[in-house]
């Protein structure tokens, strides 16, 4: 067991459940210690982010309501030391280069092992 210091919150932001489920149990495979919180919508996102600070966050971009651009733009305003990966099935530059201007980091979707470990290379970077 891990002392309570190296235990990290993170926030999957996704309107699909599956997306959820797969992260959370994809991550919680490698730290078991880790709190995962969830939300399905960018406004939900960035409530969960001002009640609980999370240490990292997922990001889907295509949700109901707001973007998850958008959303993670209000959080890293907010808490630049969260660390944000945008997951998008929309790999055009302009989405990555927006990821990058605002401090986030962009993977490629379909969730997998892969892009779950390119996250979470990114977070401990």
């Amino acid at each position: 067991m891990t002392s309570n210091a190296t235990i990290k919150k993170l926030l999957i932001v996704d309107d699909s459940k599956v997306s959820r489920m797969i992260i959370r149990a994809r991550v919680l495979a490698v730290y078991p210690d880790w709190e995962i919180l969830e939300a399905s919508t960018g406004a939900e996102g960035i409530t969960q982010v001002r009640e609980h600070q999370p240490d990292f966050c997922t990001m889907d971009i295509n949700m109901p309501g707001m973007l998850g651009t958008e959303a993670a733009e209000i959080i890293l305003k907010d808490f630049p030391h969260i660390r944000v990966v945008i997951f998008s099935a929309n790999i055009q530059e302009s989405f990555q280069d927006r990821a990058n201007a605002m401090g986030a980091t962009f993977v490629a979707k379909p969730i997998t092992e892969k892009s779950i470990a390119e996250a979470l290379h990114y977070f401990l970077g």
